[in-house]
């Protein structure tokens, strides 16, 4: 549902555009309410709300009584945030999760399928430019290619 990367600025209330391809596949699937929170690799993520209930069904499997499981639900849903775009496509991101990506002012909204993330433009270069020499690894890794 979501692809692509856009750069895009924080306005002086701190909210974010969402980028209007995605708007546009949101609209399509009747999708209003979105969860933000803390994501992984120093990002964020966005999940529509029926994305948001299947990753809570796959978190809630995780038993409490391993330290890993309670420590990641804690930080997963401690930092989750119920937003809507307003009438400009716009979200406010909570401060809290603006600090935990490291966000002052220019981000960059990437698509990464079943959810959006959203980078601080100097983190997103940052493992953008050290992932990308090992890309192919990596795909040979996952996917078993020759």
């Amino acid at each position: 549902m979501f692809y692509g990367e856009f750069e895009h600025s924080l306005d002086r209330k701190n909210r974010v555009i969402i980028p209007a391809k995605f708007r546009e596949a949101l609209k399509d699937s009747f999708v209003e309410k979105f969860y933000i929170t803390r994501g992984l690799d120093g990002c964020l993520f966005i999940f529509t709300e029926e994305e948001w209930k299947k990753q809570e069904l796959k978190f809630k499997t995780l038993s409490f009584t391993k330290p890993d499981a309670r420590k990641f639900n804690r930080m997963f849903f401690s930092g989750a945030s119920e937003i809507v775009c307003d009438s400009q496509g716009r979200v406010l991101i909570p401060q809290y999760l603006r600090a935990f990506a490291d966000i002052q002012k220019d981000v960059v909204i990437i698509g990464v399928s079943n959810r959006i993330e959203v980078w601080s433009k100097t983190r997103w270069k940052d493992f953008y430019e050290n992932t990308r020499e090992t890309y192919e690894d990596t795909a040979e890794k996952l996917m078993g290619l020759d």
